[in-house]
């Protein structure tokens, strides 16, 4: 096999096995978009023409000022950045460097950067409306219509008949970024077909064709994307690919099929693939991809449903149900605050989320705790609103149409003492003394998934002090079979033991059992046995977490079937642990201390600082991070480990 073929080989069973169908958990047949309405009742219910679009044409001048009021001169701002945009080439070479190397960056760089300059020039035109934008947008326009595809490298082995990361011609591939160009385009295009054609009709002629061919046509013959999930296996992982793409798609068909047939049967086609995601969610709502996917997930659901809702007035709408407000509510209460969140999977620690998007959930689905917690935002935030310059403008929109209800929204944190997602296995606890405690179960092949299973992340006045690292920037690696050689998708680099000298595994049938929250003793606890491989010869290891005041107690109960090597407690901190004193780990970060208690007759204590140059990473944490070692001095087939962090 020559070495290329080994990396297109790579590429296939790591890519497919990891973004791909895995057996992962049973879902519930809800279908609720499904007994909303059948494609008979989509067909009566749907708005045609392109009338139910809620925003202004583009001639309206009048309405457009009262919509961009208070991000018309930064909008304005963005687009004069790009009046002078010389648009970029992505060559063929950029698409195959994600092969060479595994850089997904030599593609996507210029990519997103001809998107986020046509997606800016068309918010300008909209806010200014005198034309000064028009011909770069024409220039936009025409360069992504006459691309091979609007797939990312990174995306096109799986789809394509060649497996390779260059474009074929086997056929269009919907991904992400195909989906989100194709909506960009065409909002481009309902907001600027007649300003085009006074240049040339060529110009909206073929883009309306290039988008039919691309996206409607395309998402009505294939069911072969994995994101669609029509060819589901009884418990495979539906993650926020299938909303986001979904989405996108909906808009397609919304904002260009005028044939009534063609267009009930692509919006309910679009039904169909989302309720395999909400089927494949659990009812307590939480997103196991973490906070930083919530709006990729959860989020792109909620657009999907309000898009559906603008659509059919109302008339097709599941946001009542318990589920969906469920999902928007996990994204306020992972809130830990000062900009930090709970960071389970490949979620990065820091963030809050789209205060418009959160704010405009939390009024579908009637949720004072998310409007609250965006008008925290909000105010954190200094009172300062913009729309992010990106390819999505249907959000750029929204939040424009948003903004006078956020602004006068009561600001306020989720005040409950315990989040309790008993599906997930998410647990949450806080109290009055400034802790804030995170702990899950689940199984070790969730979507973004890492190898978890029993960590916890502390935080003390919202600072962090037990952590999960995250993941750093993307690459080939990330989604192949090379993923659990990178160190942030390791057990060993997450709060859990080594045992017996192994690691937990990937896979979805290594999972918690015997998964139990009390509320009274304020504790959760679990046995992650099941998440080691048999040679770890681990029959029982239970791990218990309770909070009490400024201290939270844990407590691991094992048994083995033999102890042939020492077992090893890891603790990642942001601070660096001062051991001058055995039995003591004492950690100070910005003026705040916490000290972690342990047994010096059963552990010796060590150090190791973990280096950090991704910019990823470093973004959040800083140049390094430290992991805390606690070496058995005996191994033993059963016993106890009892630790205390108090808060200082």
């Amino acid at each position: 096999m020559t070495g290329m073929n080994k990396i297109v080989n790579k590429l296939l069973t790591g890519a497919l096995a990891l973004l791909m169908c895995h057996y992962a958990v049973c879902t519930e047949n809800r279908n609720l978009l499904q007994n909303a309405a059948t494609e008979s009742q989509v067909r009566t219910s749907l708005i045609l023409n392109q009338e139910w679009v809620p925003y202004p044409d583009y001639t309206d001048r009048e309405a457009w000022s009262r919509l961009t009021d208070v991000v018309s001169e930064q909008l304005i701002a963005e687009g004069e950045k790009y009046l002078d945009f010389e648009w970029r080439v992505v060559k063929a070479t950029d698409y195959i460097e994600f092969e060479r190397s595994g850089s997904r960056a030599t593609m996507e760089t210029p990519f997103g950067a001809n998107s986020n300059a046509l997606s800016a020039l068309v918010l300008a035109e909209l806010c200014e409306g005198k034309g000064r934008f028009l011909d770069q947008i024409v220039n936009g326009v025409w360069l992504f219509s006459e691309m091979s595809s609007w797939a990312l490298s990174a995306h096109l082995p799986g789809p394509q008949r060649s497996h390779r990361s260059l474009p074929d011609d086997s056929g269009h591939v919907i991904d992400l970024a195909a989906g989100d160009i194709g909506s960009l385009l065409s909002w481009t295009y309902h907001f600027f077909k007649a300003s085009f054609d006074e240049v040339n009709p060529s110009i909206s002629h073929r883009l309306l064709n290039t988008l039919k061919e691309r996206i409607l046509e395309t998402y009505m013959a294939r069911d072969d994307f994995w994101w669609q999930a029509f060819n589901l296996k009884a418990g495979a992982m539906v993650n926020n690919w299938n909303p986001w793409c979904n989405f996108n798609v909906l808009a397609c068909f919304l904002l260009l099929e005028d044939d009534p047939e063609k267009l009930a049967a692509g919006v309910y086609r679009t039904m169909r693939s989302v309720d395999a995601f909400i089927n494949y969610n659990h009812s307590d709502g939480a997103c196991e991809e973490g906070p930083s996917y919530w709006s990729h997930a959860a989020g792109k659901l909620y657009d999907y449903l309000q898009l559906l809702s603008y659509a059919t007035a109302e008339r097709i709408t599941i946001f009542h149900e318990p589920i969906v407000r469920n999902m928007g509510e996990y994204i306020a209460r992972s809130y830990v605050g000062d900009g930090w969140v709970v960071n389970f999977a490949d979620a990065s620690a820091k963030g809050g989320g789209n205060m418009s998007l959160i704010y405009r959930y939390g009024q579908a689905v009637n949720s004072t705790e998310m409007q609250q917690f965006a008008g925290y935002l909000y105010n954190r935030s200094g009172k300062r609103f913009s729309i992010a310059v990106g390819r999505d403008v249907f959000r750029a929109l929204e939040a424009m149409a948003g903004y006078p209800g956020l602004s006068i929204t009561e600001p306020a944190l989720p005040t409950f003492k315990f989040a309790w997602y008993a599906e997930t296995e998410f647990c949450y606890l806080k109290n009055e003394d400034g802790l804030f405690l995170a702990a899950k179960g689940g199984h070790n092949n969730e979507s973004h998934n890492h190898n978890d299973i029993g960590t916890f992340s502390l935080y003390i006045k919202h600072i962090p002090f037990f952590v999960d690292a995250g993941v750093g920037t993307y690459t080939r690696q990330t989604f192949s079979n090379e993923r659990y050689s990178i160190w942030t998708m390791q057990s060993a680099y997450h709060n859990v033991p080594r045992i017996n000298g192994f690691d937990q595994r990937f896979g979805a049938s290594y999972r918690s059992r015997e998964v139990r929250f009390d509320e009274r003793k304020m504790e959760f606890s679990l046995d992650i046995a099941g998440a080691y491989p048999s040679e770890a010869k681990v029959k029982q290891w239970k791990r218990r977490y309770r909070l009490d005041g400024k201290t939270v107690y844990i407590t691991d109960e094992y048994r083995l079937a033999e102890a042939a090597r020492p077992n090893q407690l890891h603790f990642l901190t942001w601070a660096k642990p001062d051991l001058s004193i055995q039995g003591e780990a004492r950690l100070t970060k910005e003026g705040k201390q916490a000290t972690l208690f342990y047994n010096p007759n059963q552990f010796s204590a060590e150090t190791e600082v973990i280096e950090l140059s991704d910019p990823r990473l470093t973004g959040v944490w800083g140049e390094c991070i430290y992991r805390l070692v606690l070496k058995e001095k005996k191994a033993r087939t059963k016993g106890t480990y009892r630790f205390r962090i108090s808060a200082l």
